[in-house]
């Protein structure tokens, strides 16, 4: 036989692998192999330049030129996408009310004022008899405003709380005759509307507000009706935990709602469709999604949340494509149950409030085309044959059987970062695979949105990397509770700070979230995603669908070196007596390069068979 040069290229969602070996009548010979970020959505001809990088690394690491490769083979990728829809979207969810609910590090005083909203600066021209929370922009001086509130005080005035811009909060509170609670830090105080009733509620350190937190306790301040207790609530809901508060009543039509419903998803089968709600959460739509049995097609309803997320899904693929709207098909879905902070309107510090959402990471069906259209692009870039060939779930499982140990019958997890795939080969080499949406970047979109990041780089770091707290210029509480000292002195700008360890560098994270609160946002999100995700892809590559069936997995994938995601699934699949380890692809490359690893064996195997 005459030596090839054959590379096998692995289309991820996140990432780009290539294996490069030699095929000749003494076997195939690993000579090299590379990863690079994938460039593009998957599947599409933007991943050419991606493939190409990676492809010039692994010839110039095996001492040769890319055009002396004889060809190229590409995995038949399938774009995953994943997004959130959630159960609520309001511009506004505030009726009768605005608020300030934040937490300034020194509010002033303790306790709850009510009052109608004064400025300063006209503060005696209110008379004795009426309760008053003064409002104090920026430009006043802090000996001045507390020398004008003592004044007003002695006048007989009812000065019962303040509502400050600046950081003064603890300057005024202490220079006081009568103690008020003193809310501060308010940077957008010219939008606090005036002559309005108001409460300002200080906790103690250490402590949370209760009143202003509490959907009862503005309905006895404000003397409101049932319906408009209803109303409030979301208000109350979002300072929850604060140690400080204003809420402030502003008469009905000044703050206008309008609401986007979370809408239908109507799931469709071979041999029915089931329609279901998304605010019955994900557990519902898993259900109903377990119930068609093959699903053929995802529609959202019409002028609704999730309806536009599909839709704008399918508009978005159809343009990277070149193919219609209506040619493009959700094979697979994925739904898990998420708490993302939105923005409120009403809110005069940029305050956030908690929504239960559905996110979806929905897997999209496209005809052969785009693919051969990615292989032609290819070829002509490089000058290289480029062909199609082999099912992602198949690929690895050849690519994993590599693994020193290992042996037919085999059961593979394939965790990347868009998809999951299972897969299973008999004795006598029959395999079956399931190819399913939602992996590691659906965690990242995840964390992301519950801890409000807008910063999907960082939210893939908090995935990726263990945290700690700096305590001092020389030591560190881990996320397990150990204690690690430094013998040099740590970067400044991480003192008191919640921080990323990404190997010997400290990350900071700029956010008012616990160390615990990150890390179990960040563990639930592993959990619902991948262990949901592998037993369900299990399930499918079973024969009698009963995981008790089962009693080895092999892991493999990018999601495989993570390191807390085989640890839960090891954990899982005890349970059904299943023992599971990831993969050592050709012994040397860990859970890695098993699909580009398979796609050569495969290749190799068809130039044998000639």
């Amino acid at each position: 036989m005459v030596k090839q040069l054959i590379a096998g290229v692995d289309m991820g969602n996140s990432s780009t692998e290539v294996a490069l070996a030699q095929i000749s009548d003494d076997g195939v010979q690993f000579l090299s192999q590379h990863l690079v970020r994938t460039s593009g959505v998957k599947g599409t001809v933007d991943n050419v330049t991606g493939i190409r990088i990676a492809l010039e690394e692994a010839a110039n690491r095996a001492g040769i030129r890319i055009d002396q490769i004889d060809k190229v083979r590409i995995n038949d990728a399938a774009p995953v996408i994943g997004d959130l829809a959630m159960d609520l979207i309001s511009e506004t969810i505030i009726t009768e009310s605005s608020m300030i609910g934040h937490n300034p590090d020194t509010p002033g005083g303790a306790g709850l004022g009510v009052g109608l909203t004064v400025p300063i600066d006209e503060l005696f021209d209110w008379t004795s008899d009426q309760d008053v929370i003064v409002v104090v922009p920026g430009q006043f001086d802090y000996e001045w405003v507390a020398s004008r509130i003592n004044a007003a005080i002695e006048q007989g005035i009812r000065v019962n709380g303040a509502i400050v811009q600046k950081d003064d909060g603890v300057l005024v509170y202490n220079r006081l005759s009568k103690k008020i609670p003193i809310v501060d830090e308010v940077s957008q105080i010219e939008k606090v509307p005036l002559g309005k009733l108001a409460v300002v509620e200080v906790a103690l350190p250490g402590q949370v507000i209760r009143m202003a937190s509490n959907p009862y306790g503005l309905a006895t301040i404000f003397q409101l009706d049932p319906d408009t207790t209803i109303r409030i609530a979301p208000i109350a809901k979002a300072l929850v935990g604060n140690r400080s508060a204003v809420v402030i009543r502003t008469p009905q039509g000044e703050v206008a709602e309008r609401r986007i419903e979370a809408g239908k998803l109507t799931l469709v089968g071979e041999k029915q469709k089931v329609t279901v709600s998304v605010n019955d959460g994900s557990d519902a739509i898993m259900e109903a999604y377990e119930k068609i049995g093959s699903l053929v097609n995802v529609v959202g309803e019409t002028a609704t949340n999730v309806g536009g997320m599909l839709n704008s899904l399918r508009q978005n693929l159809a343009q990277l494509t070149q193919q219609s709207p209506s040619e493009i098909t959700i094979r697979d879905l994925l739904a898990v149950d998420a708490v993302v902070p939105m923005s409120v309107s009403g809110a005069m510090a940029g305050e956030l409030t908690l929504e239960t959402g559905v996110a979806f990471a929905s897997m999209v069906k496209t005809s052969r085309l785009p693919i051969q259209k990615v292989a032609d692009t290819l070829a002509q870039a490089i000058g290289v044959p480029v062909e199609v060939g082999g099912v992602e779930a198949e690929m690895a499982i050849r690519g994993a059987l590599t693994t020193p140990g290992t042996r037919k019958p085999i059961v593979i997890l394939d965790m990347g970062g868009g998809s999951t795939d299972a897969a299973m080969m008999a004795e006598n080499g029959k395999i079956t695979s399931t190819h399913l949406a939602g992996a590691g970047d659906m965690v990242t979109m995840l964390i992301d949105m519950e801890l409000g990041l807008n910063n999907k780089a960082l939210a893939e770091k908090i995935k990726k990397y263990p945290l700690a707290k700096v305590m001092s210029m020389f030591h560190m509480q881990l996320e397990d509770g150990t204690t690690m000292f430094s013998d040099a002195p740590l970067p400044p700008d991480t003192f008191g700070r919640v921080v990323i360890r990404e190997g010997e560098d400290l990350v900071p994270l700029n956010i008012k979230v616990t160390m615990e609160k990150v890390r179990e946002i960040r563990r639930t999100a592993k959990k619902r995603v991948f262990v949901t995700n592998g037993l369900r892809a299990l399930r499918r590559v079973v024969p009698t669908g009963n995981l008790k069936h089962l009693s080895f997995v092999v892991m493999v994938g990018g999601s495989a070196l993570d390191f807390e995601i085989p640890q839960m699934l090891t954990e899982e699949m005890s349970k059904y007596g299943i023992v599971a380890g990831f993969a050592n692809v050709r012994g040397t490359e860990g859970p890695r390069n098993a699909v580009a690893t398979g796609l050569v064996l495969a290749c190799a195997e068809e130039v044998g068979e000639r």
